[in-house]
């Protein structure tokens, strides 16, 4: 039906042009419309999805196999989807300044959403509201922020599983004696919240225990396995270790062997990668805490998908964790979950 708008137009074209009785010649313009550019660039939520929406996913790194396994998962996610996704990530975890970089570089793209695991829990909140302000839904993944920008993250409790690498430790140490940690960093959600949710827990539950260490050597194995062998040198009674994620445990690992202690301080770990799953199948290492990376990948790119439809989201999509050893490490529940 015509709009009342487009009658009252043709109407007075027909008053003022009385002989020609609203000749095909004084046609009347078609409605106003706002300039295509002054159109949103990126699509706002509830809008249609095809081939050609893009979700650039912004890591934390790509060095390590977990975050491989991550690209994995988001790569299946939009193959199933029929969307465009990039991945990148710092060279190493401790590049804050070039993720904002590449997190500025893709809000310049104009994506229709994004997908963002924060080396920094607050230095990307500004750009993270820029993305908001152009309607670009935003979907942490791995490790959120300190904000409510993000619509959703998809993410393992690492409180609740650090907590339960605290109490594996504790039983394996005979609940009492000298323990230390080494994470990755203490700026991001899983550096901040691991190392958290096992330092609480032992204080909580293990009075005879004693945390007589936290290191942080940035996710970098080298650095890793120089911190574990100083805290050694100044600990010699140490029982345990626990390192908070694939560099820190291969970093306690190293340190372990190399200070001569394999097999008398109980290292526990944090996701996998070859040198672990050796390392536990030998002995070396007692066990370690399994993330879902490649359901982490393609949860947060199912998250961007529905965030861009105007779906309603789980404000945290716990994608699960699972305790491994030697006795269970090639369990169906398990294996899936274990990257080389």
């Amino acid at each position: 039906m015509p709009s009342l708008r487009v009658l009252s137009a043709a109407s007075s074209l027909c008053l003022a042009v009385v002989v020609g009785a609203c000749a095909p010649a004084a046609a009347p313009a078609p409605p106003a419309q706002a300039p295509a550019a002054q159109q949103p660039a990126a699509a706002a939520p509830g809008a249609q999805v095809n081939a050609n929406t893009y979700i650039p996913v912004i890591s934390k790194g790509f060095q390590h196999q977990f975050w491989q396994a991550v690209k994995l998962g988001s790569e299946n996610a939009a193959k199933d989807l029929n969307v465009k996704i990039t991945f990148e990530g710092p060279e190493n975890e401790s590049q804050v300044d070039k993720q904002m970089e590449m997190l500025q570089a893709a809000i310049n793209k104009k994506p229709q959403a994004l997908c963002f695991a924060a080396l920094d829990s607050k230095a990307a909140i500004p750009l993270l509201q820029k993305a908001k302000d152009q309607n670009i839904p935003v979907i942490g993944f791995d490790s959120g922020v300190d904000s409510d920008i993000p619509l959703a993250t998809a993410a393992t409790d690492n409180i609740k599983a650090a907590a339960a690498a605290a109490d594996k430790m504790a039983s394996l140490i005979g609940m009492s004696g000298d323990v230390a940690i080494i994470a990755h960093d203490q700026t991001s959600r899983t550096g901040i919240d691991r190392v958290k949710g096992f330092t609480d827990q032992i204080k909580a539950k293990y009075q005879n225990i004693k945390i007589v260490a936290t290191q942080y050597g940035g996710g970098d194995q080298l650095k890793s396995t120089d911190l574990a062998k100083a805290i050694l040198q100044a600990n010699p009674n140490l029982k345990g270790m626990f390192g908070a994620n694939e560099g820190s445990a291969i970093g306690v690992l190293n340190g372990v062997k190399e200070s001569g202690k394999t097999g008398k301080v109980v290292v526990i770990g944090y996701d996998s990668g070859q040198q672990q799953l050796d390392a536990i199948r030998s002995g070396a290492e007692s066990g370690a805490i399994t993330q879902d990376p490649i359901g982490i990948g393609f949860k947060c790119v199912e998250a961007a998908y529905k965030a861009i439809k105007g779906e309603k989201l789980d404000k945290n999509i716990d994608t699960g964790f699972k305790y491994y050893d030697k006795t269970n490490i090639d369990a169906s529940d398990v294996a899936p979950l274990l990257y080389k």
